[in-house]
């Protein structure tokens, strides 16, 4: 029997050279792990009408672009993710838990002290080389 595939939006929003991440509420998969925000997108969706949605409604953000950084899939075992991975540091307005989850602005080195789901590491390593390549906006 083979497993349905989550696709997940994932927003990794940059300013200067800090991250915004939130802590995954105990309730859900991968609860109480760090993540970037984001969500699944819905059938009917574009990634960036996901992408964009999700983050409207999690962390209050309006974004007007984003670039693709990377697509990972991930076996959890009780699922299977396709997160596709946008850098995002062209936006309006302050982010913040809109809903009432923690959450952080952090120094892109400092990320590895976090505790993220399997699946985030790569993201991690990929902001590293962003930045040790120099692209900060």
């Amino acid at each position: 029997m083979s497993k349905k595939v989550v696709r997940v939006a994932v927003g990794v929003i940059k300013k200067d050279n800090q991250i915004f991440i939130c802590k995954r509420n105990e309730n859900q998969h991968q609860g109480g792990l760090w993540e970037f925000p984001g969500g699944k997108v819905e059938s009917d969706e574009t990634l960036f009408e996901a992408l964009y949605r999700e983050l409207k409604e999690e962390i209050g953000l309006s974004i007007n672009s984003s670039s693709e950084l990377m697509v990972i899939e991930h076996d959890y075992g009780d699922k299977y993710v396709k997160l596709e991975v946008h850098l995002v540091n062209d936006f309006k307005g302050i982010a913040h838990g809109a809903e009432g989850q923690e959450h952080a602005w952090v120094a892109i080195q400092e990320l590895k002290n976090y505790t993220f789901p399997a699946a985030n590491k790569a993201i991690i390593k990929a902001i590293e080389t962003l930045s040790v390549d120099g692209v900060n906006n």
